[in-house]
């Protein structure tokens, strides 16, 4: 299936895209709201455990058709994680176009615990509200991964990057990047309010039970 023929089948949805958008909206500015005492306990821990650095991290993605944006989560890792990048990517232990390091050093006690449960990705609510990011959807990359895919790989970027998705709950870091090409192209392909609703009942299941997280 070609680019032209994803993106047409997507665009024969309209009203699913029109809903969806609508729906994660809400749920994305209710659970601000409800996690708003969780974020507090959050921020006051890793202010704890590192006086001197920032609180939330910053960091450009790849979204849909390619566009820029700047995407928001709890710090996790050293001040200097950036800097220590290049170093490690000779131990990276996930095959393909991303980075992947199970015992990386960069990460804080703090950090482990919240990408242990999946916390540092709440923040994303706000790329919801700004049109950036779905609820569900597909991995959002960074731009040096970009650079090293191939024309299928780049299928998965004809819709919108979300908090979760197919590849999220289906293994997540046990799966290649392959793997996960394919599962972002098969939500693509089967999208509608029913899957993405199941998806986000098992990236709860996923944060109160996590598996092959690091």
């Amino acid at each position: 299936m070609s680019d032209r023929e994803i993106a047409l089948e997507i665009n024969q949805k309209k009203w699913y895209i029109d809903v969806k958008q609508v729906c994660e909206t809400l749920l994305s500015m209710l659970g601000l709201i409800i996690l708003s005492p969780l974020f507090l306990i959050v921020c006051i821990a890793i202010k704890i455990e590192d006086p001197k650095g920032s609180i939330f991290f910053k960091q450009i993605r790849v979204g849909k058709e390619e566009c820029e944006f700047k995407i928001y989560k709890f710090r996790t890792m050293r001040p200097d994680a950036e800097e220590m990048l290049e170093e490690l990517l000779q131990y990276n232990e996930i095959e393909g176009a991303m980075f992947k390091m199970k015992e990386d050093p960069r990460i804080t006690k703090v950090g482990k615990f919240l990408r242990k449960t999946s916390i540092d990705e709440l923040p994303q609510l706000l790329n919801v509200l700004k049109g950036e990011m779905a609820l569900v959807g597909p991995r959002p990359p960074l731009p040096r991964e970009v650079t090293e895919y191939t024309t299928y790989d780049k299928k998965r970027l004809v819709v919108k990057p979300g908090c979760t998705g197919l590849w999220q709950v289906s293994g997540r870091n046990a799966l290649d990047f392959h793997r996960m090409v394919e599962l972002d192209l098969q939500y693509i392909r089967e999208a509608s309010l029913f899957l993405d609703f199941k998806i986000m009942l098992k990236t709860i299941k996923a944060m109160l039970f996590p598996k092959n997280v690091y």
